[in-house]
């Protein structure tokens, strides 16, 4: 399956599991190592773990509403930083599970953890911080939440 396959399997996925409460958000994949996602040692490529954390973020834009309203604002979500440490290679073929957990925001920022996991072991464990921006610059994340609750009926208009 190639990422374009897997982005397509995520949306469609995405769509039909339950949402996701807004301010404590955390995603779960459960994926399987492919052909594509090897680099020339056999085991998954270390940049294929960070376009998998990419898959993990559409996931919790759409479970929990911040896709919709990204569109309706024109707001755009940027990675600022990503940092990986890998403890055990993933090898073709084998099943793994990746969540990401939304661990807090700032004025700025999100806060998110990414932790790969396969046959009960930690693979790997990264941290990313995150903007939502908006033409006129970054949002600050208690708006884009306001914003989310606000379109979910969450909070009166």
């Amino acid at each position: 399956m190639s990422l374009l396959f897997r982005m397509l399997y995520v949306l469609l996925l995405s769509r039909f599991r339950e949402r996701l409460p807004v301010r404590s958000a955390t995603s779960r994949l459960k994926l399987r190592t492919l052909p594509n996602d090897l680099d020339i040692n056999f085991h998954m490529n270390n940049g294929r773990y960070l376009t998998i954390c990419d898959l993990n973020r559409v996931d919790v834009f759409i479970r929990t509403g911040l896709a919709k309203v990204m569109l309706q604002q024109k707001w755009m979500p940027i990675i600022a930083d990503h940092t990986m440490t890998y403890k055990k290679p993933l090898q073709l073929w084998e099943r793994f599970e990746v969540a990401l957990e939304i661990t807090r925001w700032d004025e700025k920022y999100f806060y998110m953890t990414h932790t790969f996991t396969a046959g009960g072991r930690v693979a790997a464990i990264g941290t990313s911080k995150g903007v939502v921006r908006s033409r006129a610059g970054v949002v600050a994340p208690v708006d884009v939440l306001a914003a989310v609750e606000r379109s979910r009926g969450l909070v009166p208009q």
